[in-house]
C-alpha cells in the first residue's frame, strides 16, 4: 500500500505512459478536467466520472459555530459542501 498521496507530477506521468501521450498534453487533459468540474459543481451541477464516482455540492444552511480559540459562537452563512460519492466498480477493484 502507498505510504503518500500520488502528486500532480506522478499522476500526470502514469496518465501520459497510460495514454500513451506526451506529458504535456496529460497535464493539459488534467487541468481541464479540474476547470470542466469546478465549473459545473459551483454551477450545482454534478459531474459523474466513470469507474471513479460523482462530484456534486449539497447546500448547507445558515448555522451556528464555536471559534474553538475564543470559544465565542457565532452565525456561519449558508454555503455549499463539495461531496464525493465513490463508485461501486472502484470500491470492488480497491478491495478484491
Amino acid at each position: 500500500m502507498a505510504t503518500k498521496p500520488m502528486t500532480k507530477a506522478d499522476l500526470t506521468d502514469a496518465l501520459a505512459q497510460q495514454a500513451g501521450v506526451d506529458k504535456k498534453a496529460a497535464t493539459s487533459v488534467l487541468d481541464a478536467l479540474s476547470d470542466v468540474i469546478t465549473k459545473e459543481v459551483a454551477e450545482g451541477g454534478a459531474v459523474t466520472i466513470p469507474g471513479v464516482g460523482k462530484v456534486h455540492a449539497k447546500q448547507r444552511p445558515e448555522r451556528e459555530v464555536r471559534n474553538p480559540a475564543t470559544g465565542k459562537t457565532m452565525t456561519k452563512g449558508a454555503d455549499l459542501q463539495v461531496k464525493v460519492t465513490i463508485a461501486k466498480s472502484l470500491k470492488d477493484g480497491v478491495n478484491a
